[in-house]
């Protein structure tokens, strides 16, 4: 039986995640990852080079529509179908409307679950119980992370398209100023042409 320390980098369809992604090789650089499980197409591609070696399994087409409970049930089952001794989920963690951050949590193993004596406080608690719980509770975990990601998304999105139409705004000034310079010179000249003409006549 083979123990590892896993990580499970959540990220969604969108190219905001140069942030999680600087954070996780750091991370690995640091203490490096045994294995890991990827979720979503960015965190596949920024990661490929330094951590290839390292997947266990990919996800993808995360973000492309809203994700949903069986999404992240569908996650929480396949990192459980490998034997770990501590992981952690990686995601960006939704502040505000212009700012987030990459978090890094940790995800609750078996023998920790089974060493909490909150457990016990319920009826007759087995392995399976235990696993049924771990199971929820990981699940649980991924499908907040994963709308922790989407609202990051967004956010930065609408931040992306402000700043755009901003810009535009800004350019199409300048170009109405150049344009409004730029024939009235034209005016100037064709009158100066007109009364220097008619003066000559004289």
């Amino acid at each position: 039986k083979q123990w590892y320390q896993r990580r499970v980098p959540i990220t969604a369809g969108g190219g905001i995640h140069s942030g999680l992604g600087r954070k996780f090789k750091a991370l690995h650089l640091e203490s490096p990852i045994k294995k890991s499980i990827i979720v979503g197409d960015k965190a596949k591609l920024i990661l490929l080079k330094t951590m290839g070696d390292t997947y266990l399994s990919t996800f993808n087409n995360v973000g492309k529509k809203a994700s949903s409970f069986t999404d992240a049930l569908e996650i929480a089952e396949e990192i459980l179908s490998h034997e770990f001794d501590s992981a952690d989920i990686a995601y960006n963690s939704f502040i505000n409307v212009v700012s987030y951050k990459p978090i890094i949590k940790p995800i609750p193993s078996a023998a920790n679950i089974e060493s909490n004596d909150a457990v016990y406080a319920y009826d007759e608690v087995d392995s399976e119980v235990v696993r049924c719980y771990q199971e929820f509770s990981l699940a649980n975990i991924i499908h907040h992370a994963l709308k922790e990601q989407e609202s990051s998304e967004q956010s930065a999105r609408m931040n992306a398209m402000e700043n755009a139409t901003r810009n535009a705004g800004e350019m199409i000034d300048k170009l109405q100023l150049q344009y409004n310079r730029t024939r009235q010179a034209v005016i100037t000249r064709e009158l100066i042409e007109i009364i220097s003409g008619a003066n000559a006549l004289e």
